[in-house]
Parts: C-alpha cells; structure tokens; sequence
C-alpha cells in the first residue's frame, strides 16, 4: 500500500523558517519526481517546486531565492526547506508523488503571520 505523508508544518512569524518532510512508502521512490504544492483559500492548488529522480529542481517565481527543495533516496523522504516566509505563503502545502502515477498526501498547514 502506498503512503505518501507530509510533517513540519506549522505558524511562524513573517521572516521565519520551516522544513516540510514527505516521507513515502510503498514506491520506489528514487524512481518517483516529487512535487510541493499549495493551497490557499479560495485559490487554486499551485505547484511550488519540483525535484525530479535526476535531482533537477524547478520552483515557481514567486518563491525562488526563499525555498529549496531536496530528496534523500536513502529515507524515502523529501523536504521542502522554506526561509524568509511570508504571510502570502501561507496555505495547506500538499507532497505529490509520480512516475507511472501520482499519489498525493494529505496535507500540512503553514501559517505565517506575526
């Protein structure tokens, strides 16, 4: 059974830091790209960052130079490293998981206000 489940969400102040983890079981998941997106009310569910198995990463404009994705085949396990946060980041951040299909987790809250 395959299980995709995100941690380290939480409030911060604007400025502050978080790491995101996705730890996943059941795939291979060296094989696997693996996406953060979120989700803030009212909006429509964004891709943030993207790390595929080769280790090539993509962030969208409005985070690059504040966040770092990265992936330790090792554990199964990837992180979403997010400094500099501010309150528009806030949202329900989501790990996603593909190769021959995606599998999402349930999501983790972030919160960024003072």
């Amino acid at each position: 059974q395959v299980q995709v489940v995100e941690s380290g969400g939480g409030l911060v102040q604007p400025g502050g830091s978080l790491r995101l983890s996705c730890a996943a079981s059941g795939i291979i998941f060296r094989l696997y790209t693996v996406g953060w997106y979120r989700q803030a009310p009212g909006n429509e569910r964004e891709l943030v960052a993207q790390i595929t198995s080769g280790g090539t990463t993509t962030y969208v404009d409005s985070v690059k130079g504040r966040f770092t994705i990265s992936r330790d085949n090792a554990k199964n396990t990837g992180y979403l490293q997010m400094n500099s946060l501010k309150p528009g980041d806030t949202a329900v951040y989501y790990c996603r998981t593909i190769f021959a299909r995606a599998y999402w987790g349930q999501g983790t809250q972030v919160t960024v206000s003072s």
